[in-house]
């Protein structure tokens, strides 16, 4: 695990913030203003916000549906959704597939976004996991793996990567993970995710966002506990007509999944399903654009 020193963020100042539904028009939705009061010598602020994206993306150790590797076309992908936040799973360090190539590190500075890496897969000098990217600070908080297993025995080790992101003035808390094809494992993980060392901890509060592939659909026990806690970003902007992300070439199942927490307004998402994204990786990325009020005090 390491960190890279993260770029200047890149956020925006919302005055008046069009609410995006599936591909509907926008609605203008006013920035609210704080009442006056009498005897004080000035007019309270108004809070201001600020919008940010969150991309999910799976990117199958940068082997696209030809069956070539190759980082720049994930990177170009990735620079077209030009989100603030990032979670990468499936990502090579030092393996011969792909050249012993460091990928994580290889698409942070492309981007020139700030980096931690969680490896899952430890083999030597061979390492596999998953990564948050972001515009913004980035702190860690905690990176380990999920429970072990006896069964399934051949089950792949899993992990959840936790940190911090500055945006604004604000802390938002990013909790991301790649979650195994077994039910049973899904269960014992989601179990372990929802307890003390992560959700349920008392420092896992405030703007907060849980993103990942997670294998699941939405009639799935696992996505029912995960949304009882949080907010599905598809549901809301799409009701029961959500975006399937995977397999990329002809999408039928929705496996990746951004959830937030109620301090976050969802105004727009995306599958994102260019000529482009449909060949770099078998997964589709899916992005979450957000709004964060802001009080006078913080800003």
């Amino acid at each position: 695990m390491w960190t890279r020193p993260p770029a200047p963020p890149r956020i925006v100042d919302t005055a008046a913030s069009p609410v995006v539904a599936a591909d509907g028009p926008a609605t203008e939705t006013p920035r609210g203003e704080a009442p006056h009061e009498a005897n004080e010598e000035h007019d309270r602020a108004p809070p201001t916000s600020v919008r940010f994206r969150i991309a999910t993306y799976n990117v199958h150790g940068c082997m696209g549906t030809d069956g070539r590797i190759e980082e720049g076309r994930i990177a170009a992908v990735l620079r077209d959704i030009d989100a603030d936040v990032v979670a990468l799973q499936e990502l090579d360090v030092g393996r011969p597939r792909s050249a012993r190539r460091d990928q994580p590190r290889h698409l942070a500075d492309a981007l020139g976004m700030g980096l931690h890496f969680c490896e899952s897969v430890r083999r030597g000098e061979e390492l596999y996991g998953h990564a948050l990217l972001s515009r913004g600070p980035l702190r860690l908080v905690r990176a380990g793996r999920l429970p072990p297993l006896r069964w399934p025995r051949n089950g792949e080790p899993r992990s959840a990567l936790w940190a911090d992101v500055e945006v604004g003035s604000q802390r938002v808390t990013i909790l991301t993970t790649h979650l195994g094809l077994s039910p049973v494992e899904r269960h014992v993980h989601t179990t372990a995710l929802l307890g003390e060392d992560w959700m349920g901890s008392p420092a896992f509060r405030g703007p907060r966002v849980f993103c990942g592939d997670l294998n699941v659909n939405s009639g799935s026990r696992t996505y029912q506990r995960l949304r009882g806690s949080l907010r599905d970003v598809q549901r809301e902007a799409f009701g029961r007509r959500t975006r399937p992300t995977f397999p990329a070439v002809f999408p039928m199942l929705r496996l990746d999944h951004v959830f937030v927490s109620d301090e976050l307004r969802v105004r727009r998402v995306d599958v994102v399903t260019t000529a482009l994204s449909r060949i770099a990786s078998d997964h589709l990325p899916l992005t979450v654009d957000v709004e964060m009020w802001i009080p006078p005090e913080a800003s």
